[in-house]
């Protein structure tokens, strides 16, 4: 019989009151230019070059630098992933879950500013063998541009857990979590594959909605290995983690939830007040939640065996992988994807993808087919699975 009074437990007490209300008022204060847009997609790994190459993309039907749709979330605060946590759970950590976007046919560009509403959705708690009582939580953003022109819905799920059970249970132990080594001849076949899935498409040719069958591949694609500095790379590529980028913009008179303690550990939280004179402290790649990435002793203290990627990047090699092969004329318009671990330091993330569905009518008003993605690390164990709905020329 268990005893319930030893068995661990989530305080949620806290989390309730925010349900449905608009909460994190952070707002960019400037525009995106190409820059940010080419920084991204160099962290990302995703060598399309009508995103970074200024002639080509002259060349190109869009006359110029264009970014792609995962680029997004890097017009965003917190990675997306804000706005599903909110309010205080004593003893956690927190890591990404998932992703789900509703674009709506308008790209972002250079000198765009993008404008945002936040609400928290609601959660549930379950339990998992990686924590016992987690927490999974929804919160949902809206992307506006300058212009007034919706953009993109998400809708981001992350997981809240207690930091203890996790380390008691030791899923992700620092025992089984050493970086792999690779050979020399395994990482020439991992640049090997690399390399074929950039010449797959570069020319963004876009295959025609009518000869594209169900169970037809798309090319394979390999990121990594990740790495500490890939990391890095990563998170420097969110506008929000450059210094002095945005700022906290809420209604007079409404309170914000999104600078109060969300019971992370002390050496998981920022000081926004010594970051007004060392922005470091506010800083995600060294202060605040998502410091163990990089931080290998940190990510251990968090019950994830040492550093560890980002889901919002993981999301984003699901998008760019099906843009890709979609090409300049294709378009994505609703993915969703579950995140099933994170990328660890030392492995690699292979992308495989499948064409399972294909309506010649949709709500999008044009003939969609159903792209399904895979992500494996290099001893097959799945990282990530998602859909996506893709438009392609007639």
């Amino acid at each position: 019989m268990i005893d319930e009074t030893t068995k661990p437990a989530l305080d949620t007490s806290d989390v309730d009151q925010w349900i449905g209300k608009p909460i994190v008022f952070a707002e960019m204060w400037d525009p995106c230019n190409a820059t940010d847009v080419r920084r991204w997609v160099q962290a990302m790994d995703y060598p399309n070059p009508i995103h970074w190459d200024e002639e080509f993309a002259r060349r190109s039907k869009f006359g110029g630098i264009i970014a792609p749709q995962s680029f997004t979330v890097a017009m965003d605060y917190g990675h997306g992933c804000h706005p599903s946590c909110i309010g205080k759970v004593p003893g956690t950590h927190l890591i990404f879950a998932g992703e789900e976007w509703w674009f709506h046919g308008v790209p972002v560009r250079p000198g765009d500013k993008l404008f945002q509403e936040r609400q928290f959705a609601g959660y549930k708690v379950v339990e998992t063998g990686f924590a016992g009582p987690t927490m999974f939580a929804d919160g949902d953003t809206v992307h506006r541009n300058q212009n007034g022109e919706l953009v993109a819905k998400e809708r981001a799920t992350s997981i809240r857990y207690l930091v203890d059970e996790a380390k008691k249970r030791g899923v992700y132990g620092k025992e089984k979590r050493a970086p792999k080594e690779w050979t020399d001849e395994e990482l020439a076949e991992i640049h090997r594959l690399r390399h074929e899935w950039i010449l797959s498409n570069r020319e963004g040719i876009s295959p025609r909605h009518a000869v594209v069958m169900v169970g037809d591949k798309l090319p394979r694609r390999v990121v990594g290995p990740h790495s500490i500095i890939s990391f890095a790379n990563e998170c420097r590529a969110h506008r929000q983690n450059i210094w002095g980028t945005w700022r906290w913009n809420a209604p007079e008179g409404v309170r914000d939830p999104a600078t109060d303690d969300a019971g992370f550990g002390q050496d998981m939280t920022y000081d926004f007040e010594a970051r007004k004179i060392d922005p470091r402290r506010g800083d995600g790649l060294y202060y605040g939640p998502s410091s163990g990435h990089i931080n290998k002793k940190k990510g251990e203290n968090v019950g994830l065996g040492g550093a560890y990627g980002y889901g919002s990047s993981m999301n984003a090699w699901h998008l760019d992988t099906i843009a890709y092969w979609a090409g300049h004329d294709g378009y994505i318009w609703h993915s969703k994807t579950q995140f099933r671990s994170p990328a660890f330091e030392g492995d690699v993330t292979y992308v495989d993808g499948e064409v399972i569905e294909k309506r010649d009518t949709s709500d999008y008003g044009c003939p969609i087919v159903v792209v399904q993605i895979r992500m494996t690390t290099q001893n097959g164990d799945t990282i990530l699975t998602g859909k996506a709905d893709v438009q392609l020329p007639a």
